[in-house]
């Protein structure tokens, strides 16, 4: 087991398997597309343990808490991962994080994305400390997310010349 892999589990964190999309059809394009020695990944939702999208849906700042909506990023941090491990096999293949897009579903008003999508960056950087997990970020408000998620994330890391 990796070093990303134990601190997973010495935080009693579980990845969550493949999300299938809502009509349980495979999805059309592909969570992570490798390029070279990058990974461009795809927007990612928060999911359950199981694998579902997780059942808290709505506005931040309306029928979610900036809290809430925090700890849905770190759920989406989990996903997210879960797809790079399955792309390429082992979570310490991963150099660095480069960049990292967010939007918040927002209600009219909210202005704290920053705060939300901190969950995100929080998650990524307790797994893979702060020089290879720090990364450029983006974290903005939307009218609304695909099947009323309140957060998604999307980014690109780099992995190790030998992968």
């Amino acid at each position: 087991m990796g070093e990303v892999e134990t601190r997973l589990k010495a935080l009693g964190l579980e990845l969550p398997p493949a999300l299938s999309s809502p009509d349980g059809q495979r999805l059309p394009f592909p969570m992570v597309q490798r390029h070279g020695a990058r990974l461009l990944i795809s927007g990612h939702g928060p999911q359950t343990a199981a694998g579902a999208m997780h059942e808290q849906r709505g506005k931040v700042g309306d029928d979610l808490t900036t809290q809430q909506g925090y700890r849905l990023a770190r759920l989406v941090a989990l996903s997210v991962l879960a797809s790079i491990r399955r792309e390429v096999g082992d979570l310490d293949r991963v150099r660095r994080w480069v960049r990292v897009f967010g939007m918040v579903n927002s209600g009219p008003g909210f202005y704290e994305q920053p705060s939300v999508i901190n969950g995100f960056s929080d998650q990524i950087i307790e797994l893979y400390g702060r020089e290879r997990g720090s990364h450029a970020r983006s974290a903005i408000g939307v009218a609304q997310l695909p099947f009323n998620i309140a957060v998604e994330v999307e980014g690109e890391v780099e992995l190790f010349d030998d992968c």
